[in-house]
């Protein structure tokens, strides 16, 4: 067999001296900062949760990967930007993610390849995927050091592109695309609840109902007596949601269609407020009103408050219904239900900078399992940002940035006989941060 022989890049000289570079270099990684998120992944063992609700059906004696260290190794890569199976093939060598899997840098074997990825990820079924549903609700929950009093949960949907023939695709007229809608469900901080995968379409009522029927059934299990307000647009307003609402005690402010009737209650409202926006010499103006309405389908009247504003670009009103009483109708629009837009950052996070819609699997079960192990990403990098120092501009940043900083750094790893010695750059620009978040993620000295 022919070998390749390696070649020298040609670069340009400077000041008459030739530039050599070559790939001969010692041990060295360029994902250094996986020992951060190591810290995170071994204090919650997001891995060995997944695993544990998987059935192993291989010969014992003939596994050299287990099922967590599959999982682990998957996750480590999504949270450090490689979103494609493929390139486990060439990081199974990599001393930083060897040691994210607990194996020594040079000593350690390889980690799985990306066939193993792929029969991982095409492995759980249906019963499989609901309790991994279950644990990672389970999961949310003891995430927080004591039972909240009140927790706010934005459901949302988000529209996935594919591009071959996967099971539950279906064409959207709106995207003009074949793909998903997955739901995705987020508390007020940004913690991921639950992601669901599901055809390209609106949920109707019965559906978005039944998700959040077993939704708050399980948060339920660990929190019998915590309130729980739900927010949304208006297509989670269907009837169906609503009487679900009152039957759980959940409350509630979701958005609402707007319609005839509706806007005979605004109309009075709507040209007082155009009149007074033409005497204020072109400021814009915000107006509230609050009243009852029960559309036909709607079980008993509620409170509906609709906000109207009039500005250089015309008038917008829109409306929001509640069961939250005592709350003047702008604190509950502009206070409360506008601030669900930050689920619209949270869906980013989790899409634009961790890749979950990458759901190019041919069977749905295996697409619902990506969905997972880019929700243990997402969840890996909340937990970093949020243990960054509070008043930084860390505590705010994106992933992706977050990932720039902290993770894409090069270093040098030399395995000892007694210790593991991992060289940064002395011009690292985040070593006082690094520094931080070491002390803050170590595990606590035994007594």
């Amino acid at each position: 067999m022919k070998q390749l022989i390696p070649t020298t890049p040609v670069l340009s000289p400077l000041n008459g001296k030739p530039i050599l570079m070559n790939f001969d270099g010692a041990e060295m990684s360029s994902d250094a900062g996986l020992t951060l998120l190591r810290e995170v992944e071994r204090r919650h063992d997001l891995a060995g949760l997944l695993a544990s609700c998987l059935t192993d059906l291989r010969d014992a004696g003939k596994v050299r990967h287990s099922l967590e260290d599959m999982i682990r190794f998957r996750m480590m890569m999504i949270a450090a930007g490689y979103e494609d199976g493929n390139d486990a093939t060439e990081l199974r060598h990599d001393p930083s993610f060897k040691i994210a899997l607990e194996r020594n840098p040079e000593a350690g074997a390889a980690l799985c390849s990306q066939p193993t990825i792929s029969r991982m990820e095409n492995l759980p079924g249906v019963r499989d995927l609901i309790r991994m549903a279950q644990a990672m609700i389970q999961f949310y929950c003891q995430s927080f050091t004591r039972v909240p009093s009140q927790i706010v949960l934005d459901i949302d949907d988000t529209f996935d592109v594919v591009h071959g023939h996967q099971q539950l695709r279906l064409f959207n007229s709106y995207y003009d695309e074949y793909g998903f809608q997955p739901i995705v469900v987020f508390d007020g901080d940004g913690r991921l609840v639950g992601a669901l995968l599901r055809p390209a379409r609106r949920p109707k009522g019965a559906e978005s109902a039944a998700h959040l029927r077993r939704l708050i059934r399980e948060i339920r299990k660990y929190w019998p007596k915590t309130e729980i307000l739900l927010r949304a647009d208006s297509h989670y307003c269907g009837p169906e949601v609503l009487d679900l609402c009152d039957q759980l005690g959940l409350s509630y402010v979701l958005g609402l269609s707007r319609n005839a009737r509706l806007q005979d209650e605004v109309r009075a409202l709507e040209a007082s407020t155009a009149a007074r926006y033409a005497r204020n010499s072109g400021h814009k103006l915000r107006r509230f009103k609050t009243f009852a309405y029960a559309a036909g389908s709607w079980s008993k009247a509620r409170r509906v408050v609709a906000r109207v504003e009039v500005s250089s670009r015309g008038r917008d009103t829109r409306y929001i219904v509640t069961n939250l009483m005592g709350l003047r109708g702008k604190y509950l629009y502009e206070k409360i239900y506008s601030a669900r837009g930050q689920a619209e950052n949270h869906i980013k996070g989790w899409k634009t900078h961790l890749a979950s819609d990458r759901t190019s699997c041919s069977k749905a079960s295996a697409n619902q399992m990506r969905l997972m192990l880019h929700g243990c990403a997402y969840w890996i990098w909340w937990t970093l940002r949020a243990a960054c120092p509070k008043r930084s501009q860390w505590r705010h940043a994106q992933f992706d940035t977050l990932r720039l900083h902290l993770v894409k750094l090069a270093a040098t790893i030399v395995e000892k006989k007694t210790r593991i010695i991992m060289t940064l750059p002395a011009s690292c620009p985040r070593q006082n941060l690094i520094r931080l978040l070491c002390e803050a993620l170590a595990p606590p000295q035994p007594t």
